[in-house]
């Protein structure tokens, strides 16, 4: 087997496990895996990325639907408000170049790796359950559903934190609840770049059945596991990541 498609296959689980883990992070690389890995052309990366996120976040969401870290009511309103998004946001990918599009990538996946290498993340409610900030929810939710059309990506990073500041969801909960959202926008998302992109059914399925075991693994770590140290660490390799991408990429600048 071809050592970078190995490598990919390998990277897909860790996307899996920190899905699982932490609620995001992970399926950001997602797409630079399917493109400098696997090969994908970066348009046709985007749905794939989607269909793979989508799939196993929403297998990440039954484990924790299982043990009671899940808030549906919430998770289906936050969703709810980013479907509109999504869709709208896939209509956007066939519009630039796929050198463009990485090299948006990467500046959306810098900023992520420095919050989460800088930022203390949200604070803990002491009493979960109160009322629901709907204006920002609603806005959290669209920007996070647009991002997720366009680019691929879960958005778990932004999801997480909005659930427990604007939604009242507690943390462990919002880490579960988070999946829902991410299934609900990668959903919609897919819907309308199939319209652009046709997907690679066998790689598609083989993807998301490594990375839906790794979600399966990181479920289950994260009953004892610290995600703060883990989201400090992947930040490193994150921005290391999007460094790579501004890289390869600079000549969408330079033209």
């Amino acid at each position: 087997m071809d050592f970078y498609l190995l490598s990919a296959f390998v990277f897909s689980g860790l996307i899996g496990v920190s899905l699982g883990l932490i609620g995001g992070g992970g399926s950001i690389i997602t797409l630079p895996v399917l493109v400098y890995l696997a090969g994908i052309d970066p348009l046709s990366a985007v749905g794939m990325s989607l269909a793979i996120v989508g799939a196993t976040s929403l297998v990440g969401a039954l484990f924790h639907y299982r043990r009671g870290t899940i808030d549906l009511r919430k998770g289906a309103l936050f969703g709810g408000f980013g479907l509109g998004g999504a869709y709208f946001g896939s209509w956007l990918t066939p519009l630039v170049s796929g050198e463009a599009l990485l090299l948006v990538f990467a500046f959306l996946m810098m900023a992520v790796a420095l919050v989460m290498m800088f930022g203390k993340g949200p604070r803990r409610i002491d009493s979960p359950g109160g009322r629901i900030d709907l204006k920002k929810t609603a806005l959290v939710g669209l920007i996070v559903g647009l991002f997720t059309g366009f680019l691929g990506v879960g958005g778990g990073f932004l999801i997480v934190p909005a659930l427990v500041l604007f939604g009242r969801v507690e943390m462990g909960a919002a880490i579960g609840t988070s999946l829902v959202v991410i299934a609900i926008n990668s959903a919609a998302g897919l819907v309308g770049q199939l319209q652009h992109h046709p997907l690679d059914l066998k790689m598609t399925a083989i993807f998301t059945a490594i990375a839906s075991i790794g979600t399966w693994m990181g479920a289950r770590l994260g009953q004892g596991a610290s995600p703060e140290k883990l989201q400090k660490g992947f930040a490193l390799f994150a921005l290391a990541v999007a460094l790579f991408l501004i890289f390869k990429n600079q000549g969408a600048i330079l033209r």
